[in-house]
């Protein structure tokens, strides 16, 4: 199989970002075709059309890095039942204009965490109709977490093995997803 470049977009800023440290560990239980790299949102600028004259370097340098990807992992928390503005943002940037959204006919997988009892089930539901708005291909299935402080070891692996293996399969089914629609 191939190997595919993979864009992670954690919809967090915080240092100490639980969903960073999901993130971290979901991309080292994934199977050796998925390369990861984490793309930043932390300088792009809210969302205005009056910039799309004359794009910030900061939007120019995100939306290259997006277009250059192949599949996307999206990771988030979930607020007010929906997905963080940060994540929303970086969505709006990279699907404009629309002859170059980045996101189109893509694949995608989803994943995030909260204390909460659901994860982020509803949020990652609104970012799913949002994806397939833009033409993103994601994939089935849900793979969201009621985070615990020992979900995650010292050393950023799962330290449960049937949280382990659970993400382990979401990111097999994600690799052959991927390899399906951009092929060898």
């Amino acid at each position: 199989m191939s190997t595919y470049d993979v864009a992670v977009l954690v919809g967090s800023l915080r240092r100490d970002s639980i969903n960073r440290k999901l993130a971290n560990a979901i991309t080292r239980v994934a199977p050796p075709s998925l390369r990861f790299r984490f793309v930043s949102l932390d300088e792009l600028p809210m969302y205005n059309g009056d910039l799309e004259a004359n794009r910030p370097e900061a939007v120019n340098r995100f939306t290259a890095q997006c277009a250059e990807a192949e599949a996307f992992l999206f990771v988030m928390p979930e607020f007010n039942r929906s997905l963080p503005a940060v994540l929303k943002n970086a969505i709006d940037w990279g699907s404009k204009p629309m002859d170059r959204n980045v996101w189109r006919d893509k694949p995608a997988a989803m994943s995030g965490t909260s204390p909460g009892a659901i994860g982020t089930a509803v949020g990652q539901q609104h970012l799913r109709q949002i994806l397939g708005i833009l033409g993103a291909s994601v994939l089935g299935g849900e793979a969201y977490l009621s985070f615990k402080p020992e979900m995650i070891d010292a050393q950023g692996d799962f330290a449960d093995d049937a949280t382990r293996k659970f993400l382990a399969t979401y990111m097999e089914r994600f690799a052959v997803f991927v390899h399906k629609l951009v092929g060898a």
